[in-house]
């Protein structure tokens, strides 16, 4: 009995004097680097090509692209639409009919 004793009074030491040492000294991080830049309309740089044959069609509202109409040299026609948080989805005859609610919550201007 007396060995458990001991055994517990070591490990309740080990803890306590574990707790009393000083915590490590913290560096600060560097700075991050600066973002990459943005040409004078605010598009972005980067464009995925269509392919050839392919024909697109731009469904607008005003100045603003809503919907693309895609139809593919070779499938079967599909649509791109603007959903509310400013991506894109594609709904066409391949869809099962299933839609992921999205609510916009926040919006920053």
């Amino acid at each position: 009995m007396s060995r458990l004793a001991i055994l517990a009074f070591a490990v309740l030491a080990g803890s306590a004097l574990a707790q009393d040492a000083a915590p490590p000294k913290l560096e600060p991080l560097p700075e991050p680097p600066p973002p990459p830049p943005i040409d004078a309309a605010g598009e972005p740089s980067v464009r995925i090509p269509v392919q050839e044959g392919d024909k697109i069609e731009e469904i607008r509202n005003g100045d603003e692209v809503i919907m693309l109409k895609v139809t593919p040299k070779e499938g079967p026609t599909y649509y791109l639409v603007q959903t509310a948080g400013g991506g894109w989805t594609r709904r066409g005859s391949l869809d099962d009919g299933v839609r992921v609610p999205m609510w916009v919550i926040q919006t920053f201007e």
